[in-house]
């Protein structure tokens, strides 16, 4: 492992920890204040509500909710992460944006949205199609692995379950796409479009 490779991996490595252990943090937070955090979910179609977009990505409605989404966010997380933690950021910044705008505009009235599934739901995307869009064969690869380990997940884009924010995911797996463009190495150099590598 060359020095650049063990810096992007401990960078990667330190980021989602951190981020996972910063969702753990507000959860305990939240049930030691009798759910209090729970009103920076998402409800929708209320402009007050827009400034909730973000937070409600970091809180969780319990520590059921908050486990189910920690292993996928970790280790999609640290994969997408590899790429250097900025990239990383400007990815997460994407999806949850585009994710809670989602949920904002389409779920139901009355309804109260929060949690990093959205976020899950967007780096398996991102993942998936990076590949894709950089022209590199390493990451087409591992988008194939994400397809074979994760591609279950694809069923929560659909409206199957009450209570199960079938927005969230599917526009945060829109936000993991646009967000391989919008973060595109190749789209970056301008019109010369380099060989797949």
């Amino acid at each position: 492992m060359t020095s650049e490779t063990a810096y992007r991996t401990r960078g990667a490595a330190q980021v989602i920890l951190l981020w996972v252990g910063l969702l753990w943090v507000l959860e305990a937070a939240d049930q030691a204040t009798g759910n209090a955090l729970d009103t920076f979910g998402v409800s929708p179609r209320r402009t007050d509500e827009l400034a909730d977009v973000i937070p409600a990505a970091f809180l969780h409605f319990g520590f059921d909710h908050l486990m189910a989404n920690t292993l996928p966010l970790l280790v999609l997380g640290f994969m997408a992460a590899l790429r250097g933690t900025g990239r990383f950021l400007a990815v997460a910044l994407t999806i949850i944006v585009i994710s809670g705008l989602g949920v904002w505009l389409t779920a139901p009235e009355n309804s109260n949205t929060a949690g990093a599934s959205g976020l899950v739901f967007g780096l398996f995307g991102y993942l998936v199609v990076r590949g894709f869009v950089d022209r590199r064969i390493t990451d087409v690869a591992l988008g194939g692995v994400v397809v074979v380990f994760y591609g279950s997940i694809l069923w929560g884009v659909l409206p199957t379950s009450a209570g199960i924010s079938w927005q969230g995911h599917l526009f945060g797996l829109i936000g993991g796409v646009v967000a391989a463009f919008l973060t595109s190495t190749v789209h970056s150099q301008g019109a010369q479009k380099p060989a797949w590598h």
